[in-house]
C-alpha cells in the first residue's frame, strides 16, 4: 500500500529575495501510487541555480530550494511503480513533470513540451495540484517515476551528478547533429558545462576543438580528449574557417557569433546552449554561402538522460569536480561567478 504520509525534510534554500541560502526545513508530499522517494546523497551546483537564486531571473516563493543535478537511492516506492526499486541508485535531472500529452511528450521530447515542463525546482506544477517544487539541496525528494533515471554503479555518484544537467545538455544536441567518427566538433568555452560537452564528443570519436579566452585550461582540454585548443585572446584565427562540422556554444557571455559561423564547412551548424543577455547578431551570408545553420537546445527528454548515462558510465565519463559540505555553499556560489572552480562544485548532502 502506497505510504499516505507527508515527510518534512532538512534542506538549504534561500528565505527571500537574492538572500543567502541558510537551513531551511521543506515538507515532501505523501507517495502517489507513482512516485519514488530518494534519500539524496549528492546534489550538483549549477550556474542556473545562482541566478534563480540571487534574483537574476525574477522573484519566487520563498522559502526556495534550488538544486537539479540529483543523484541518490530510492528508500521508498508508490504501489504503482515498476521502474523503480527500493535500494537502487537513480538521479533527478531538471524538470519533475510535463503534460504527458502533446507531441513533444509523446516523442520523449519533455523538455520542449507544448504545455508547459515543471522544473525541478521554483514551478508550480499544474499537472499536480499546484504543488510549489522545491529542489535537490535536501536530504530527500519526491518524484514521478516517469522523471526518475537509473545512475549506473559503476560510475563516481558525486562525480555523477552534474551529468543531470551538463551531461544531457551537451550530450544531446551531440547525438542530435550526429556527432561520431570522422566529425569536426568545436566547443565555445570550457567550464561546467563545455568540459563535460569535450569528454562526451570525444569519447563519441569526434575531433573536438577547444575555443578558449586564454590558454590556461589547455592541458585539461587535451586530457579530457580534445585534439586542439585555440586561445581566442587576438581573435579567431583564420586557419580555423570552413573547417567544423558542428560547434557548440557553452558560454553565456555576448560573443561575435557571426565570427563564429565563418568556422563552419559546408552544411555547418552552430548550437546556442548559453543564454547571452545581448540579441545574437548575424549576416545574411553566413548562411547562405555554405548552407549553414544556428540552432539552439535546452535539455534533453529522460529516455534521451538514460542513455546518456548509459553511455558515460561505458566510456567511463563524470564530471570533474570539487564536493563540499552544505556550509560552504554560499561561498561557492561566489567562487563559481568568479570562475574559481574546476569544474563543478557538488554537495554531499550528509552534510546537510
Amino acid at each position: 500500500m502506497t505510504d499516505q504520509t507527508a515527510t518534512t525534510t532538512r534542506a538549504w534554500g534561500t528565505p527571500g529575495f537574492a538572500e543567502p541560502l541558510e537551513p531551511v526545513t521543506i515538507e515532501r508530499r505523501a507517495l502517489r501510487g507513482d512516485d519514488v522517494r530518494i534519500a539524496i546523497e549528492y546534489a550538483g551546483i549549477c550556474h542556473s541555480d545562482i541566478h534563480t537564486i540571487r534574483g537574476d531571473w525574477g522573484d519566487r516563493r520563498y522559502p526556495l530550494v534550488p538544486g537539479h543535478e540529483i543523484v541518490g537511492r530510492v528508500e521508498a516506492v508508490g504501489d504503482k511503480v515498476t521502474k523503480h526499486r527500493v535500494g537502487e541508485r537513480v538521479g533527478v535531472g531538471c524538470f519533475v513533470n510535463s503534460c504527458g500529452e502533446c507531441e513533444p511528450c509523446r516523442a520523449g521530447e519533455i523538455s520542449y513540451c507544448d504545455n508547459g515542463v515543471v522544473t525541478t525546482y521554483g514551478a508550480e506544477d499544474p499537472y499536480a495540484d499546484q504543488e510549489y517544487t522545491q529542489g535537490g539541496y535536501s536530504r530527500q525528494i519526491v518524484v514521478r517515476e516517469d522523471f526518475v533515471v537509473r545512475v549506473p554503479e559503476s560510475l563516481d555518484p558525486a562525480a555523477a551528478a552534474p551529468l543531470l544537467c551538463a551531461g544531457i545538455t551537451t550530450y544531446s544536441p551531440l547525438k542530435h547533429w550526429n556527432t561520431g567518427p570522422g566529425k569536426r566538433v568545436a566547443v565555445i568555452g570550457m567550464g561546467g558545462l563545455g568540459h563535460v560537452g569535450v569528454k562526451i564528443a570525444a569519447a563519441m570519436g569526434a575531433e573536438v576543438t577547444v575555443f578558449s579566452h586564454s590558454t590556461r585550461k589547455r592541458d585539461d582540454a587535451l586530457r579530457f580528449g580534445a585534439t586542439h585548443h585555440v586561445s581566442t585572446a587576438d581573435g579567431l584565427p583564420d586557419e580555423w574557417r570552413n573547417y567544423f562540422d558542428l560547434i557548440l556554444n557553452t558560454v553565456s557571455v555576448d560573443l561575435d557569433i557571426d565570427a563564429y559561423l565563418q568556422l563552419l564547412r559546408l552544411d555547418g551548424v552552430l548550437v546556442q546552449l548559453g543564454l547571452p543577455g545581448a540579441p545574437l547578431e548575424t549576416k545574411t551570408r553566413s548562411f547562405t554561402q555554405k548552407r549553414r545553420s544556428l540552432s539552439g537546445s535546452l535539455v534533453g527528454g529522460i529516455r534521451e538522460t538514460q542513455e546518456m548515462l548509459d553511455f558515460c558510465a561505458e566510456h567511463g565519463v563524470t564530471a570533474e569536480i570539487e564536493l563540499i559540505d552544505a556550509e560552504g555553499i554560499n561561498e561557492a556560489y561566489d567562487r563559481t561567478i568568479a570562475a574559481d572552480v574546476r569544474y563543478r562544485f557538488v554537495i554531499d548532502a550528509a552534510t546537510l
